[in-house]
């Protein structure tokens, strides 16, 4: 068994100062406005072709809202992952032992331990002052992601803790979560296929007729929020596989005036009850997976405490269209766990390396393998099948190159298909084509086409980018700043693509002008009981209605 001695951060601000102290840290103190430029600012390392050597992690100190607000407690962007320099800083490792150390942690997770004083509970904020407004929620710099598009501030770097009623089987997940009022929450645990862990834990407390505990946690050590975007057994603690990953137990603390415990370390702590009955809408949202989330039903949450540290960081993370940070934070875990089940589980011959696509495809829909060129053919279909049926929302096009291919390059994977792939014998769509000019070596015979339509066959929702003012408004910031030369990569703003409404616009329009607490109010209104998570809004309340261009 390889073991690793304790190297990683214990909590967010401790890797802070080791990002800094290794370059990878930029600090932003001039003012910036957390609802219409802090993530177009931070959004502009990924749209502007930025390797990923010269991304780095974002603190902004000076950080106010569209209303004048000022906040003493500073915003981090790209912290967890920017680059997976900045992924490997989070564990205490170098970015070839990645895999090798999550591999470790699930295999030998290390159970955490109990603490009765927290540093995330030195403040705590209840009953009535919850209420006040600018006290509650209202109290926090939460950025809006794709300003143009969202309908509120959004928590998107959370860990969403649950406990299973049946058998007190904990779970960390990572969902987003939406500001409506000063105590009030919409929350989206995602419900499709199996469900999320706690969507599931939702269902139990829906029969029980009881209201759901839920603590969302934001900033704690990188190693304990990079288990909630990873897709572990729903039975395995992500405390536990955390503890794993730094190699010592995650020290935690009974929450305040809610039956969970949380990581004692924490920055700041969101307590609340999620009513098992009455779901609200929520969205729209820039989503990872690059477009934008319209409005669905989505679960409320009634916050009963907010608790956190005397000088908290509130952590942020970039999603929506990839290359993004989110797309980091899986890429760089998923790509040595899925060599590793089709090298150690599958035992699959000559495979060499796997690279999930990143660029605009969000590294879930394409994936390549990498063969040594003595592979048999056997071996590749089975790793081809392996990668394609590992994980349900991976692999809808997986490719086998050999290793003269640098698959991180889409050209060179776009000169193996031109040349290296019989469209007959290798792909089977549609035969009889000539094979056209190129090399003569090997046997030859007619070739195949494949025909793809790639042209928009039906409205879709808006590309889940900052709208094309923020981002211009950013990049003259950006420039100001004596940043690093940008060179956008179209696209670079977020666009109408035929499926949006004047509502959705009103939302998005309230939330960059700091009035997110109509929009709470326009859902509290909407409420209703009697359907599933993620139900469409416009399905239940005007559904003869056709889409708006």
């Amino acid at each position: 068994m390889t073991t690793f001695a304790r190297k990683a951060p214990l909590d967010l601000q401790e890797h802070l100062q080791r990002l800094e102290a290794l370059g990878l840290l930029t600090r932003i103190q001039v003012p910036i406005d957390k609802d219409s430029e802090l993530h177009p600012l931070a959004r502009w390392q990924f749209q502007g072709g930025l390797p990923d050597e010269q991304r780095r992690g974002f603190v902004f100190t000076d950080v106010k809202g569209a209303k004048g607000e000022k906040y003493d407690i500073p915003v981090a962007v790209g912290v967890l992952a920017a680059s997976p320099a900045i992924y490997a800083a989070g564990l205490g490792v170098s970015e070839d032992e990645i895999g090798d150390v999550w591999v470790n942690a699930m295999e030998h997770p290390i159970d955490p331990v109990m603490v009765t004083e927290a540093p995330c509970q030195e403040v705590v904020v209840t009953g009535d002052e919850l209420k006040r407004e600018g006290k509650g929620l209202g109290s926090l710099p939460v950025p809006i992601s794709t300003p143009g598009f969202d309908s509120a501030p959004y928590f998107t770097a959370t860990l969403c803790v649950t406990r299973d009623p049946e058998n007190g089987i904990r779970n960390m997940g990572t969902y987003r979560a939406a500001l409506k009022a000063e105590d009030r929450l919409g929350v989206r645990m995602a419900s499709r296929l199996s469900g999320a862990g706690g969507y599931q834990h939702w269902l139990k407390y829906q029969k029980m007729g009881k209201p759901m505990p839920c603590a969302i946690v934001i900033g704690c050590a990188p190693a304990v929020l990079f288990t909630g975007p990873q897709k572990l057994p729903i039975d395995q603690d992500e405390l536990g596989v955390a503890g794993g990953l730094i190699g010592e137990p995650i020290r935690i603390v009974k929450c305040k005036t809610i039956d969970l415990e949380v990581p004692a370390d924490a920055e700041i702590v969101i307590e609340g009850l999620i009513d098992p009955v009455l779901l609200e809408p929520e969205g729209p949202f820039g989503e990872s997976h690059g477009h934008v989330a319209l409005e669905d039903f989505n679960m409320s949450m009634q916050v009963t405490a907010i608790t956190r540290k005397k000088k908290p960081v509130l952590v942020s993370i970039v999603s929506q269209v990839t290359p993004s940070e989110s797309s980091v934070l899986k890429r760089v875990a998923y790509e040595p766990l899925f060599l590793n089940h089709l090298k150690k589980v599958l035992n699959v011959k000559g495979i060499r390396r796997v690279v999930m696509h990143e660029p605009l495809t969000n590294i879930r829909k394409v994936i390549f393998l990498e063969f040594d060129r003595s592979a048999p053919q056997s071996e590749i279909w089975r790793g081809l099948q392996g990668a394609a049926t590992l994980q349900a929302q991976c692999g809808k096009i997986v490719i086998a190159v050999s290793d003269d291919i640098d698959s991180r390059n889409a050209d060179a994977v776009f000169w193996s298909l031109a040349y290296r792939a019989n469209m007959i014998d290798d792909v089977h769509i549609m035969p009889y084509r000539s094979g056209g000019h190129g090399p003569k070596s090997g046997s030859k015979s007619a070739e195949g086409t494949m025909l793809i339509d790639a042209t928009l066959k039906a409205p879709m929702p808006p590309l889940a980018l900052p709208a094309e003012p923020y981002m211009v408004k950013a990049r003259q910031i950006w420039e100001d700043l004596q940043l690093p030369r940008l060179t956008p990569q179209p696209p670079w703003h977020g666009y109408s693509l035929g499926d949006w409404s004047d509502l959705w616009t009103r939302f998005a329009d309230d939330a960059v002008a700091g009035d997110w607490r109509k929009t709470g109010e326009n859902t509290l209104a909407r409420r209703k009981g009697g359907m599933k998570p993620e139900t469409p809004a416009r399905d239940v309340e005007n559904p003869k209605a056709d889409k708006k261009g």
